[in-house]
């Protein structure tokens, strides 16, 4: 799978989203179509997210693990594959040695 390295035609609002004390921040991206994304990146650290959406994370840079909500299996992905949440979930993420960049598409 190809990484996406653009986004065109989008709203950046500029207030980073700052999560875990500093341990993520992305940034929330408009849509022309209305709908949103989020571009940022996680350090080394091991994590809990919670999903209202179901969200796709798409690896741009480096590599992690991840664990859905009620699975017991660590899985790896790395730059150019994409995990995906379903709504209304959680899951564990660990990110080792460099940080791990992402897209989050929603819906």
């Amino acid at each position: 799978m190809s990484i996406t390295a653009t986004l065109d035609g989008v709203a950046v609002v500029t207030q980073a989203n700052v999560y875990f004390d500093g341990k993520c921040v992305s940034h929330t991206l408009r849509l022309g179509d209305g709908s949103s994304k989020s571009v940022g990146v996680i350090l080394p650290s091991t994590l809990v997210f919670n999903t209202g959406a179901p969200e796709a994370m798409e690896g741009v840079a480096g590599n992690c693990r991840i664990r859905l909500k009620g699975e017991s299996e660590w899985k790896t992905y790395s730059a150019g594959e994409t995990f995906h949440i379903p709504a209304n979930s959680s899951f564990d993420i660990e990110v080792l040695e460099s940080p791990y960049h992402y897209i989050c598409h929603y819906g």
